[in-house]
């Protein structure tokens, strides 16, 4: 028997904001990474085109985070859990930028990735304050502040690098996440849980139950694996030719391109909402097919930066939608297993975050960036086949109905 939670009959606007702060700020350390994997590589003597194993550890952790942390959301009190998981994530930061051998720093950068679902207890929590009829608008606002945390954690980490190196960034991370977690603490209201809590065996079974009785998930999580290695490829590979000859950008400038995303984050809400009117699978398609063009204009980065912008803010902004419209249909009317619903679909997104960082790197190292992106359209074009080929179950609607065979089953 699952457990149901009582909750505010709403959630204040600057509540709402908060909690897109905290989210944007724990999306962030899994992300600073990406602009400064040369300077990484080039302080531990690693040849580049193994950089990116940073990033796939950091995915790693977060994979494993969401199968044995997040859904501890529906078992513990959400709010203690949150702070805990912000004071040990310090801890972790604080690691990275003391690491003084490879190893170590893969190590603490896993463990970075662990902590950083806390995002995922948060999207969850945010869901459970929120009326049903606010729901959908507060997950987009924080989904909002996801991408915001994503993409400005590039140019950040690079204008921090620049000055104080990348050692810098981690530093400087930590101090901001205990500042986060005390503001938390003052302000983050509990949400009881209530009725019978199954016991964390039961919890981590449950989650694997969801992949084998709620159809939409698996039809979110492929999606999900898919377009988030399209999304890992670019921006795991774009800083090599970038930082090189005859560009030769400093971190600043090429987390500068991170801004160029940001339309992502404008289309985050318009996605749940279209969702929300039961047009979550034409939006997806409409998604992927603007997925797979726009790696046309990225080809010509070292031609253009100009083509490049352009094919960041097709990427972002269709990435986005797709992730937002699938989790505004997996939450309807579902935020008592919120936290085991997000942790299962998440962990097809970092599966992918992973697989496409370690093989963007390795296909620039073998064949440089036009392979690169034909690896990403591939791939993009396979997520798109999958999605037409997927029978529809995406509606707000057969969501909820979906939502209570599954409670059953759980």
């Amino acid at each position: 028997m699952t457990c149901t939670c009582s909750a505010p009959q709403s959630l204040s606007r600057g509540m709402t904001l908060l909690l897109a702060a905290a989210c944007a700020l724990a999306v962030a350390t899994v992300y600073l990474a990406q602009p400064l994997l040369e300077s990484m590589a080039a302080s531990f003597g690693i040849n580049p085109a193994h950089a990116g194993l940073v990033v796939g550890m950091t995915q790693a952790g977060y994979a494993l985070g969401l199968l044995l942390i997040v859904p501890l959301g529906d078992l513990l009190d959400r709010r203690r859990l949150i702070i805990a998981q912000l004071l040990v994530a310090a801890g972790a930061l604080l690691a990275v930028a003391l690491a003084t051998r490879w190893a170590m720093l893969l190590g603490a950068v896993a463990l970075v990735g662990l902590l950083a679902v806390v995002v995922q207890v948060l999207v969850a929590h945010a869901a459970t304050l929120a009326s049903p009829t606010q729901q959908g608008q507060a997950l987009g606002t924080v989904t909002s502040g996801v991408v915001l945390g994503i993409l400005l954690a590039r140019l950040v980490s690079g204008l921090v690098a620049d000055r104080l190196g990348w050692r810098g960034v981690y530093f400087g991370a930590a101090g901001l996440t205990l500042l986060m977690a005390a503001l938390l603490a003052w302000r983050l209201p509990a949400a009881r849980a209530q009725g019978v809590r199954p016991g964390y065996w039961a919890i981590l079974c449950s989650v694997l139950g969801l992949y084998r009785h709620d159809r939409l998930l698996r039809q979110r999580g492929l999606l999900a694996l898919l377009v988030f290695a399209a999304f890992s490829v670019l921006w795991s590979a774009m800083v090599l030719p970038l930082s090189a000859a005859p560009l030769a950008l400093d971190h600043t400038q090429v987390g500068l391109f991170g801004l160029a995303g940001i339309a992502g984050a404008l289309a985050a809400s318009r996605a749940g909402r279209l969702a929300d009117l039961g047009q979550g699978r034409r939006t997806t398609g409409l998604a992927l097919g603007l997925l797979t063009l726009s790696w046309l204009p990225t080809a010509f980065l070292e031609q253009s930066l100009l083509a490049l912008v352009i094919g960041v803010v097709l990427l972002d902004l269709a990435v986005q939608a797709v992730h937002v419209t699938s989790q505004s249909l997996l939450l309807a009317g579902r935020s008592e297993i919120a936290s085991r619903l997000i942790g299962a679909y998440m962990c097809c997104y970092s599966l992918g975050s992973g697989l496409g960082a370690v093989a963007a790197t390795w296909v620039y190292g073998q064949w440089g960036w036009w392979a690169v992106c034909g690896l990403g359209a591939g791939v993009s074009a396979v997520a798109g086949c999958c999605w037409w080929f997927q029978q529809p179950c995406a509606g707000a609607s057969q969501a909820g109905a979906c939502g209570k065979a599954v409670n059953q089953n759980l």
